[in-house]
């Protein structure tokens, strides 16, 4: 449709007046619907060679993305960033655990040798497994709880059935046929050779079934779902990537807060050289400068945000950062020139916030806070007696807490003598599953792209580029003309239950 009326600002206008703005500074205004919502495509790139079904990405934080937090965004058409706040190994085996299996369920087994005892070894809700290298047999649940004899060993009274066990790609649909056919309450995960994954209940089954349907997933060209891993720029991080190759990364993520560095420029250079067909994102940046230079070392993908985060406090302790509407706009300008996709990540509290971030230049959503407190984020559930919910803890990367087990070299403070909080540890409200949390707020996302007339994510950056979308500032002030009142919010802590702030 033609324009009529020169009715609120183009993007360039907008966002060259020297403003940080974040996504609540700014509305985009409606344009015209000509397809239903159903008809919007949201399918997208992570990085040059990594497709997604849906622009959604889990970050590599540790109180955010494990195992279970990657399966699930896998099934769900995203994908999971496990961090690397853990050992090596460890980290390469979460890879590993994603791959072996195409149910977004992982429970807690109780896997044990043959000659393992009743006494003292398993909790009133376990099931043990006895296997070597190999499930031998099981116990149930009431044979050993009626058990007279407490110092039996388990392969004495185990119970042996081979049909018990399903191959590692199973899907959910085959493993509820199963389970109905034969009338069972578990089935045992097996890869090939017979190693046990896992073991799924017909109770957790049939609590994803009652979610929305889940599609095909993100599957990359061997057949299992596709899985990253954040590295930090140090030496040893190169050990760490070969472990982490070895396992089956499909692309991996430099964590950094502030990623124009010669570090991370010499690490980008020397993955593409060591692991030419690895996909590698760089970051962070908030700058058209700092991309380019990223973008000439050779990423495939970049990483968007500097301080935006809920429990990060990076702009007020360094004083340094960017509204994220501004940086999303800004660094996608310069690399959509070299064909490369931008992840934005941080700042985002509703489903209005993905739509402005998708919209602006962002190829993907990175989402911290707003996945935490789930039921596939790691840690246990506490009860808050004030806001009477259940929370699971949320802390920054840069918090002391996360800092003393190793995220400190993401702050480039790994060698500081003195260590200095960019970040706060706090607690996160129940949000239930992200199986359910992330279908529905995608819907809501393709809403928000009809009443745009975006049909897809590439239709959206044309219909802005070509200036057809327009926006305008929504706040009733601006502080010293330079920072918006919404951004400054945005720098600091926000969004949580509770949280504890230390600066040193």
């Amino acid at each position: 449709m033609a324009t009529e009326f020169e009715d609120g600002f183009p993007a360039e206008k907008l966002f060259d007046q020297g403003y940080s703005y974040t996504y609540d500074d700014v509305i985009f205004l409606p344009h015209y619907i000509d397809f239903p919502t159903d008809a919007v495509n949201l399918s997208t790139k992570l990085s040059r060679n990594v497709p997604l079904s849906i622009p959604w990405v889990s970050s590599p934080m540790d109180t955010v993305t494990e195992s279970h937090m990657a399966s699930a965004m896998a099934a769900l058409g995203g994908i999971g960033i496990i961090h690397s706040n853990v050992t090596p190994s460890e980290q390469a085996d979460m890879i590993r655990s994603v791959k072996s299996r195409r149910v977004p369920i992982l429970s807690s087994p109780v896997f044990k040798a043959p000659d393992s005892r009743i006494v003292d070894e398993f909790d009133s809700n376990d099931v043990p497994f006895v296997l070597e290298t190999k499930l031998l047999g099981y116990i149930a649940r009431s044979d050993w709880l009626g058990l007279k004899d407490k110092e039996v060993k388990l392969g004495e009274i185990m119970r042996t059935d081979a049909n018990v066990c399903v191959p590692w790609d199973y899907d959910l649909g085959q493993i509820d046929e199963k389970l109905k056919k034969e009338g069972r309450d578990f089935v045992v995960v097996e890869k090939e050779g017979g190693e046990v994954v896992d073991a799924l209940t017909k109770e957790e089954v049939d609590r994803v079934k009652g979610y929305p349907k889940l599609e095909k997933g993100t599957v990359g060209s061997d057949g299992r779902w596709m899985v990253g891993a954040a590295i930090g720029t140090r030496e040893s991080d190169k050990e760490r990537l070969e472990q982490l190759v070895k396992a089956g990364v499909d692309v991996i993520v430099l964590d950094s807060s502030q990623g124009n560095s010669v570090y991370q420029v010499e690490m980008i250079k020397y993955v593409k050289r060591t692991y030419p067909e690895l996909d590698v994102i760089g970051g962070n940046v908030v700058t058209m400068s700092q991309a380019q230079n990223l973008i000439k070392a050779g990423v495939d993908g970049l990483r968007v945000g500097m301080g935006s985060g809920s429990i990060c406090t990076t702009q007020e302790v360094c004083a340094v950062g960017r509204g994220q509407a501004t940086a999303v706009y800004k660094v996608s300008s310069i690399a959509a020139q070299s064909g490369i996709p931008v992840i934005a990540d941080g700042g985002i509290s509703f489903s209005g916030h993905i739509v402005k971030a998708l919209v602006l230049g962002a190829s993907t959503v990175m989402m911290g806070s707003f996945l935490a407190g789930s039921t596939e984020a790691p840690g246990a559930y506490d009860y808050d007696e004030k806001k009477k919910c259940r929370v699971k803890k949320y802390r920054g990367m840069g918090s002391l807490e996360a800092m003393a087990k190793g995220s400190d070299q993401r702050y480039l403070g790994d060698t500081a003598k003195l260590k200095i909080a960019q970040g706060v540890v706090g607690a996160v409200a129940d949000k239930g599953s992200v199986l359910k949390l992330v279908p529905y707020t995608m819907q809501a996302v393709k809403q928000g792209f009809q009443d745009l007339g975006a049909s897809s994510l590439q239709s959206a950056h044309d219909l802005l580029r070509s200036k057809t979308l327009r926006l305008e500032v929504r706040m009733a002030f601006l502080i010293l003309l330079v920072r918006t009142s919404a951004a400054q919010v945005e720098g600091g802590v926000h969004g949580l239950t509770s949280h504890e702030k230390k600066a040193f």
